[in-house]
């Protein structure tokens, strides 16, 4: 039986908004007016934002790109995924936070879904953030490279 990676959202007006900037879940489960689960079959990827303020302004900006394990990977352990992910590339602070949405932005401006570019892109940017360099831009030869390598496997 396939494990299903199962992501906790939330919206609490100006103190907690936990959303999915792309994915594609085969079910959500509403569990309230405030919460609700994302769930998603063994491999597919997906994008949660998190965003938590208090009465000063933000206090925690933090985004990532997961990717549901498949049966009998390794998985990481984060907060809010059950039973577990493998994390493709994770930004903390606005400025990086922001850096990542303008170049998912870009992709999408490409006609490109997120969810099917190469998970070695997701790490190749998670690494140029630790190292402060400039982010590479993913292209459309760089998708159709992707997706030959996925028509081989």
């Amino acid at each position: 039986m396939p494990v299903f990676m199962k992501v906790s959202l939330a919206f609490v007006e100006h103190r907690v908004n936990v959303w999915l900037r792309f994915g594609k879940p085969v079910r959500e489960i509403i569990l309230d007016r405030w919460r609700r689960v994302a769930v998603f079959e063994p491999g597919a990827v997906c994008c949660r934002v998190k965003w938590i303020g208090n009465d000063y302004g933000t206090a925690l900006w933090q985004l990532m790109v997961l990717q549901a394990p498949m049966p009998f990977d390794d998985a990481q352990r984060v907060a809010g995924v059950l039973p577990g992910t493998r994390i493709l590339l994770r930004a903390d602070g606005e400025p990086q936070v922001k850096a990542v949405l303008a170049v998912i932005d870009a992709i999408e401006a490409l006609e490109i879904d997120p969810c099917a570019v190469a998970v070695t892109y997701w790490r190749t940017i998670a690494n140029r953030l630790a190292a402060r360099q400039p982010l590479p831009e993913y292209t459309a030869e760089r998708h159709a490279a992707q997706l030959a390598r996925g028509a081989l496997q």
